[in-house]
């Protein structure tokens, strides 16, 4: 509720988690995640999938790191929002899963664009290998029932 707002009233009517579960594994099989700060995500769908966060991260590009790589380590602390608005990416709703979707897909864009007029052309697998200084995986605090 601390993050995202939402309250047990908002899930009436969803799907369990159990359902959306099986939804989100079906759309994730064999697929590349784009991520904003992997660990975050990784250290969830780990908690969610109940396999490790290595797992994840290795069909993982974090368009953080890539941010880090092209503009250096003093972006790494900046939000996803505050890295949009640089970059000029509109944010209308951020910490909501849709719209942190899709601002980290256009971001994704800029950087991976900017990156290759840099450096030249990179494959999937160079992206994917693009990370900043290893990071604890970070856990939010749950709210309370």
């Amino acid at each position: 509720m601390a993050v995202h707002g939402i309250r047990p009233f908002d899930l009436a009517g969803a799907p369990s988690q159990e359902v959306a579960k099986l939804v989100l594994s079906d759309a994730l099989d064999r697929r590349i995640l784009v991520v904003w700060h992997a660990g975050v995500e990784a250290g969830y769908l780990a908690g969610l999938f109940g396999v490790p966060s290595r797992s994840w991260l290795r069909r993982t590009i974090d368009v953080r790191d890539l941010l880090i790589e092209l503009e250096g380590e003093q972006v790494a602390r900046l939000s996803l929002a505050e890295s949009a608005v640089r970059h000029g990416v509109p944010v209308s709703d951020p910490h909501h899963a849709l719209d942190d979707a899709v601002v980290t897909a256009q971001l994704f864009l800029i950087v991976a664009t900017a990156l290759e007029r840099r450096d030249g052309p990179r494959s999937v697998g160079d992206l994917m290998d693009t990370r900043s200084m290893p990071l604890p995986i970070l856990r939010r605090p749950r709210a309370p029932l």
